[in-house]
């Protein structure tokens, strides 16, 4: 979106994501999404006087790999007690890093060649989940609130970028790529849906090369596109504010998706508010270069690695090309791409059957081998299967696997015999002779009518290819 006038408007993301680790951050609890509330809590996560808490070393592992990923300084780090009230934290504080994180500085570079710094990369544990009955589902209004604790002490990475996303589309592309690479690193499985990931966006406006100007902080954004639609309303309603004479106020700001709009939750904290403290009953951590060496070599190819490799195989790609490559690496298909082109399959067929119907089928991919994918794919390309045709065996093969050879036999799709369509495609001719002259005069779109009319007379069982090229013959 483009904001009136010459406003500008500087955006800075933290995003929490919750840790693959099999327990929690600091006991041996569960860390599992979706089991029966309050199952998964024990004296430590609920804070009970005398429990002490143990550090996961998995959860070290796990932030190291971020933090290598974004190209940031790894350090001694300490832990502190953030203390504020809230229901869902049963300690009436967190445990998290404040002045001395484990990750420090770094970037992240995104597809269209920007670069976005990052500040640092966190340890900390995850609150519990209050759930609003009635009203808005807001505490407001709320007829009554149920609280579960299954969440509470879930190991979280906190990354700070920073305030150098100047629109809502670049915020998206970067919440993007960063959620490949937390996928990537196995760090994280990046399910928004489920609160794995979180995003709060930092929003503010100002004229051109002017002094940043106040922000309000938008919490718990929990799909890409409320992220962007949340940033791009709040910038034109501080800019609205703005050009009314008001002035924007530090806040934190809910997000109404229903309603598209944010509004007022709490006047922003500063660091004071939280009263930081050494957490007292936890040492200092100090990975060695033996243990970063480690997990530096554990790491597969990031987003934007597979995306070049990919982008290279490509012959000349037009720009659907390319964004049909960014489909497949956001959803981690390149391996059946890559594994059809290495059978033979044309770069750009192999692309974009991964983008559209692997994409479509993507629940179902268990099914589906790479090999028969691209056996599936060599048939299109050699005329044995029609486009249609391939796509309806891509499906069948997502549905229940099996051999494609088979799947084409069992549905009928046999391509017609040369004198077969030679025949078909003349009797078209005599039937529609004013197409077929402006055919010949030079009307390439009435190609598109011949095979259509083929296909419907065949049961889409001709090859588009082999139609043009008998249309070409006789022209």
């Amino acid at each position: 979106m483009r904001l009136p006038g010459d406003w500008e408007m500087v955006v800075g993301l933290e995003v929490h994501t919750e840790l693959k680790t099999a327990t929690k951050m600091f006991c041996g609890c569960a860390n599992h999404f979706g089991s029966e509330p309050n199952t998964n809590i024990c004296p430590v996560c609920l804070g009970l006087p005398g429990s002490l808490p143990v550090l996961n070393e998995h959860a070290v592992d796990l932030a190291m790999a971020i933090g290598i990923a974004l190209h940031s300084r790894i350090a001694s780090s300490t832990f502190h007690r953030k203390n504020y009230f809230y229901p869902d934290m049963p300690k009436d504080f967190q445990i998290s890093q404040y002045d001395l994180p484990i990750n420090s500085g770094g970037y992240l570079d995104l597809p269209d060649g920007s670069r976005v710094s990052i500040e640092r990369a966190h340890l900390e544990e995850d609150t519990g989940k209050s759930t609003h009955l009635g009203g808005t589902g807001r505490i407001h209004g709320a007829d009554r609130s149920l609280v579960d604790y299954n969440r509470s002490g879930v190991p979280l990475v906190e990354i700070v970028s920073g305030p150098d996303i100047r629109s809502s589309a670049q915020a998206r592309a970067y919440a993007s790529e960063l959620r490949g690479i937390l996928i990537a690193t196995g760090a994280s499985d990046g399910r928004m849906e489920e609160g794995s990931m979180r995003i709060d966006a930092n929003v503010s406006v100002r004229k051109p090369n002017a002094p940043f100007g106040t922000r309000c902080e938008i919490k718990n954004l929990n799909s890409l596109r409320s992220l962007q639609r949340a940033i791009d309303h709040e910038a034109l309603r501080q800019i609205e504010l703005i050009e009314d004479g008001g002035t924007v106020r530090q806040e934190t700001r809910h997000w109404d998706e229903n309603l598209g709009e944010t509004s007022t939750m709490r006047i922003k904290e500063e660091a004071e508010d939280y009263r930081y403290f050494r957490e007292p009953d936890l040492v200092d951590l100090d990975p060695d270069q033996r243990w970063q060496d480690r997990i530096r070599a554990s790491l597969p190819a990031m987003p934007a690695e597979r995306r070049a490799k990919l982008k290279a195989r490509l012959v000349s790609p037009a720009q659907a090309q390319l964004d049909a490559v960014e489909v497949v690496i956001d959803l981690g298909l390149e391996s059946f791409a890559n594994a059809a082109i290495d059978a033979g399959a044309d770069p750009a067929l192999a692309v974009a059957r991964a983008a559209n119907e692997l994409a479509a089928g993507i629940e179902d991919l268990k099914n589906l081998s790479a090999e028969a994918f691209s056996a599936t794919l060599l048939m299109e390309q050699r005329g044995e299967l029609s486009a249609t045709q391939a796509k309806t065996v891509l499906g069948e093969l997502l549905a229940s696997g099996g051999d494609p050879k088979a799947i084409a036999a069992a549905m009928g799709f046999e391509q017609l015999s040369s004198d077969s369509l030679g025949a078909t495609v003349a009797r078209l001719i005599e039937e529609n002779p004013d197409e077929w002259t402006r055919y010949r005069e030079g009307d390439e779109k009435l190609a598109q009518f011949f095979i259509g009319q083929v296909m419907k007379i065949t049961k889409g069982q001709a090859n588009g290819k082999a139609v043009i090229a008998e249309l070409q013959a006789r022209r």
